[in-house]
């Protein structure tokens, strides 16, 4: 019988499930038989892209962005007795699936709790050190402790220059099996016809994604060409909506999104570091507005603009005459690094 894999991604917009996608792939390939766990619109962009896995559903995080960046860390630290419970509640959920269902192994992306001392356990994060403005120190401290719990830590980077984190998935963790695996996409670079001069890629929880995608729309009423805007919903069914130069869908799955980036001039996102790794791999132009409050993506953006990669701005700052500026900046490197699967897989061999 093959071993069976969990894997469990955090929903905390879409980049996390996503990312897992090439992996869910390797492990099948692999003869491996991968087994999904999660909530909310991670569990089911994952359902849609592999309806013939088997899939469970794990205590929601409930993770909420204030309306007001400025109360981010207070909202997180209000936060954090629903949290630790929702955690424990995880662990007691992921103890029952390897009990009833036969797991093997467990790939966790960044769920805390998604571990298990009986089988060897993964943590994939891009996040070592955890910017948290003058509390990085302490954030990143607090996340060690959970990476601690795992056997091995999955980097999806470069360990060395160049690479696209930066400071953020390099840090000094001690005693602490950890492996840069290199990008993670889903994607493969196409040559295709240009159809949109600009995409709108949105994701990212509640309430900022409604805001920003309110605010893109805005500004896009009277622009003259053809714009391809991704809501990122992911509902029960696909929709398409069209006015005048605008296409508008709730969400795509893997196949047409591929398609679209690789047929769209300019993309339009917030800065997550999936979003890059997925434009990296596609060589393209793209314009980031992090969304606010959130250090990691305003640490991406800002870095990726000093390096003249990619040109961003605050939320509040947008104007469709800012995108300009992408025609002075290098735009996003393909990379071509393929990864080790079998030998990171191998660690599921071992017990």
């Amino acid at each position: 019988m093959n071993k069976r894999i969990l894997i469990t991604p955090l929903n905390w917009g879409l980049g996390h499930a996503t990312r897992c996608i090439p992996i869910i792939n390797a492990l099948i390939e692999n003869k491996f038989t991968p087994v999904i766990a999660s909530d909310g619109m991670a569990l089911e962009i994952l359902k849609k892209e592999f309806p013939n896995l088997e899939h469970f559903e794990l205590p929601s995080y409930h993770i909420i962005y204030p309306k007001n960046k400025h109360l981010f860390k207070l909202k997180l630290l209000q936060h954090a007795p629903k949290l630790l419970k929702a955690i424990k509640a995880e662990k007691k959920v992921i103890a029952n699936l390897i009990k009833t269902k036969h797991i093997h192994g467990i790939i966790s992306d960044n769920r805390l709790g998604a571990f298990n001392k009986q089988i060897p356990s993964v943590f994939i994060t891009h996040q070592l050190q955890v910017l948290s403005g003058n509390t990085t120190w302490f954030s990143s401290k607090l996340h060690e402790t959970y990476i601690r719990r795992f056997d091995e830590c999955w980097v999806p980077d470069s360990k060395t220059a160049p690479n696209l984190g930066g400071k953020l998935s390099h840090g000094d963790i001690k005693n602490l099996l950890v492996k840069y695996i290199g990008p993670l996409s889903r994607f493969s670079k196409k040559e295709k016809v240009i159809e949109y001069d600009i995409m709108v890629l949105l994701s990212g929880p509640e309430p900022q994604r409604s805001l920003f995608e309110k605010k893109l729309l805005e500004e896009l009423e009277h622009y003259s060409g053809k714009v391809l805007f991704v809501r990122g919903v992911v509902e029960a069914h696909q929709t398409i909506e069209k006015t005048g130069n605008l296409t508008l869908y709730n969400f795509m799955t893997s196949n047409t999104l591929e398609n679209s980036l690789n047929a769209s001039k300019l993309i339009l996102s917030r800065s997550g570091y999936t979003t890059i790794m997925d434009l990296a791999k596609l060589g393209k132009q793209a314009f980031f507005i992090p969304t606010p409050g959130q250090f990691e993506q305003e640490y991406l953006a800002k870095r990726l603009d000093r390096l003249q990669l990619v040109p961003s701005c605050k939320q509040d700052d947008f104007k469709l005459s800012k995108l300009e500026k992408t025609s002075e900046y290098k735009g996003l490197s393909h990379f071509e690094k393929p990864i080790d699967y079998q030998s990171l897989f191998s660690l599921f061999q071992t017990k």
